[in-house]
This record gives structure tokens, sequence and C-alpha cells, in this order.
């Protein structure tokens, strides 16, 4: 049984078979099993960094679970609808990283992958992209903040958002077979694997691009809206979420540019036969911003059950009274045109002050 050592030293290593005699040699059929070992375990030297990335990962979702969770636990009363799907998004975000740090964890120790986390840890990550997409439109037609349901609109959202998902999760799940599957798959069949997963990737694509220019479009029209109706208060909230977009947004486009400039150099900064994990990790960095940007945005507190009937009065011109009052039939002359007369005063509503901001009307979507 052959055996073969070396303790020092990295890069690629290679089992090469040769048959010296190939022309009046004897055909030779080669049976049995070959195992790669490093000092650190089983798990390729490439991938030991992002064993500790997801790692990591976990950590910080684990810490924004439980914070979210005891925010919502202790504000139980004043819980929204659109707060539930936060805390689920984050909830995938910590099992796809757990799946995915155990993967490789597994790997590392016993030489083998797990195939069980391998594909949920896929699963969990393409159904955290999906909710999080779906969750970002909501936010951004209003809901929880001018109003409290979306009407039609969630089912054209969660219809968009079954689409990705079920188009992503092929594509990931196709890729995955086609890497881990290469010792049983032909040539041939590998090929067109990967001619599917081109195409998947387009689709999912054009998906995402119509979620971005959806995305954006409705977070101009609801802050048009809530300016035009004088909601300082919303309006702040919203220009911070377009801040936190717009950030991530560049993010990307600079780390996509880097990509492609980087893989034409002859020396590149970010090799991905060695530390090619970073080029997904920064995707997930990218998205942690976002989704930590989003719970402090719309965190549990203190009256957001009613945030979305809320009206914000303008402070201008002092406050108004409408002073309504009701004639019987008979003081009416004119057939009830003059029954109700609206009359401004400068004085403050009983119970007002100075300091009151907020006026409450649930028969008006704010």
């Amino acid at each position: 049984r052959p055996f073969w050592e070396r303790v020092d030293g990295s890069g690629k290593y290679a089992l090469v078979v040769a048959n010296c005699n190939d022309l009046f040699g004897r055909n030779l059929t080669i049976t049995g099993q070959y195992t790669w070992k490093s000092v650190h375990g089983y798990l390729p030297g490439n991938l030991f960094g992002e064993m500790y990335f997801f790692f990591g990962l976990m950590v910080f979702y684990l810490i924004l679970f439980v914070w979210y969770a005891f925010m919502m636990n202790y504000y139980r009363d004043e819980i929204i609808p659109i707060q539930k799907w936060v805390l689920s998004t984050i909830g995938i975000g910590l099992l796809e990283s757990f799946f995915k740090a155990g993967d490789l964890w597994v790997w590392n120790v016993d030489g083998e992958r797990f195939w069980f986390s391998l594909y949920t840890g896929v699963v969990f990550g393409v159904l955290k992209r999906a909710i999080s997409r779906c969750l970002v439109v909501m936010l951004s037609l209003g809901w929880g903040v001018t109003c409290d349901s979306l009407g039609s609109k969630m089912r054209k959202v969660v219809l968009l958002g079954i689409i990705y998902a079920g188009c992503s999760a092929a594509r990931d799940i196709f890729t995955v077979m086609a890497i881990t599957e290469n010792e049983i798959l032909s040539q041939d069949q590998e090929n067109e694997i990967l001619d599917v997963v081109t195409i998947l990737t387009f689709v999912v694509s054009f998906i995402d691009v119509t979620f971005y220019l959806w995305i954006f479009d409705a977070l101009n029209g609801t802050m048009q809206y809530l300016e035009g109706m004088n909601q300082a208060m919303k309006l702040k909230r919203y220009l911070r979420l377009r801040l936190i977009l717009l950030i991530s947004v560049l993010f990307a486009i600079l780390w996509s540019v880097f990509g492609i400039v980087d893989s034409y150099n002859d020396k590149r900064m970010v090799n991905e036969e060695e530390n090619g994990w970073v080029l997904s990790a920064v995707w997930e960095i990218n998205y942690l911003f976002v989704l930590i940007g989003l719970s402090y945005l719309w965190a549990p507190e203190t009256g957001a059950k009613e945030y979305a009937y809320v009206m914000e009065l303008s402070p201008v011109g002092g406050d108004l009274e409408f002073d309504t009052n009701i004639g019987s039939p008979d003081d009416d002359d004119n057939d009830g045109e003059e029954g109700v007369s609206s009359e401004y005063s400068d004085s403050k509503p009983g119970g007002y002050s100075d300091e009151d901001e907020l006026h409450i009307d649930k028969g008006v979507k704010a």
C-alpha cells in the first residue's frame, strides 16, 4: 500500500498514476481510495477561511436574533407584522450560517461531507435572499409606516419571491452537483449541467433587477407621499433606509468592478484557488449590513402598533380646531346644505398642548 506524506509547504497537490510501458505493456486497472489530509484536517486548505468565516457570521446572526427577539417579547403588545418578517429573516440567516459552518466542520473532522447540512444550508440561503428581497419591497411600499396592509400588492410581492426562490434554488443545487459529483458525472453531463446553471443565472439576474427597480420606485413614491403630507418623522426613517440601500448598491458595484479588473491581472489580489471564499463572503457581509440597518429602523418600540394610523400635524400656523355643528331638520331651510359648518379657531382642543405632534385618525391611511 503506497503512502506518501509531506508535512511542510502549501499549495496544490496532485496524484499522478502512470504506466511507463504504454506501447507494449499490459492494461492496468487501479482500484482503491485516496485520502488527502493536512495538519489541520481533511478540509481543503482554501476552505479553512470560509469555515471560520461562517462560524463568525453565525455568532453575529445569533446576537442579532437574540436582541430582536428580546425586544419583540418586551414590546409584545406593540408588535406589527413587518417585524415578524424581520425576525424570520434573521432566523433563516442564522440557520444558513449554522448549517454551512457545520458542513465544513464535519468535512474537516470526518473527511466526508454531510450532505444534509450541505443542501440544507443551500436551501436556507435561497430562502434568506428571497424573503429579504420581499421584505425590502414591502417596506418601500410603506407597509407598517403609511399603511397597515398592502392589499393585492402583497400577492405580487410573494409571487415574485417564490419565482426567485425556485430559480435560485435550482441554480445553486445544480452548481453544487457539478462540483461535488465530478467523479461520477461524465464531461458531457457536467457541461450540460453548467449550461443550465448559466441560463438560470441570467434568469435570477433579471429577477434581481426587477426587485431593485421595484424597490427604488416604491421608495421614491412613498417618500414623495410623506413629504407632501409633511410627515417629517416617517420621512426621516425612509431617508435613512434609502441611505442604507444606496450604500449597499454602491458597494456592490465597486466590488463587482474590482472583481472584473482583478481577473485580468497577472497576479490576482483575490486568488480563487487560495482564498476564493472571500468573493462570496463579501456579499454576505453586505447583506448583513442591510439587515442590521432594517432591524434598527424597524425595531420594536412603544406605539409601533398604531404607527400606520398616525398622522403628524404640521406645527406651522398653530393648532386647528374643527368645530362641527349639525342642525336639526326644522332649522334647515336649504334641505341640509348648511346643516354642517366648519369653523377654524386658534384655541387648542381639549387634551392637547403645544407639545403634541401626532394625531390619530384611523379613518385615513397615512
